[in-house]
């Protein structure tokens, strides 16, 4: 028994909070690059539903491109919303590791 001290367990509470404080920091980062993903696409969706109405005779290839820009837009906010999840699974995690 006189291998194991207490201060070592603590050292692995502690790296192990750490470890969720970084990871948390990462889906904030992600959750943060999915919100811009979609307020980009999103704003591109609308500058191509514009250029579908002031240019008719290409306004086929316009629509097509909005329309895809508005699924990347709905793709980029469910993504913003998972990291969001995992952001808050993480924070979580590193309140419970911190109180052991």
């Amino acid at each position: 028994m006189g291998r194991h001290s207490s201060s070592s367990s603590s050292g692995k509470t502690e790296a192990a909070g750490e470890q969720y404080r970084k990871e948390e920091k990462h889906h904030k980062h992600m959750e943060k690059l999915a919100k811009l993903g979609a307020v980009a696409a999103g704003a591109y969706a609308r500058h191509e539903k514009h250029e579908a109405r002031k240019d008719p005779e290409h306004a086929r290839s316009h629509k097509i491109k909005e329309k895809i820009a508005a699924t990347v837009a709905a793709g980029s906010a469910g993504f913003a919303i998972h990291e969001h999840h995992k952001k808050k699974e993480a924070r979580k995690h590193a309140r419970h590791a911190h109180r052991h």
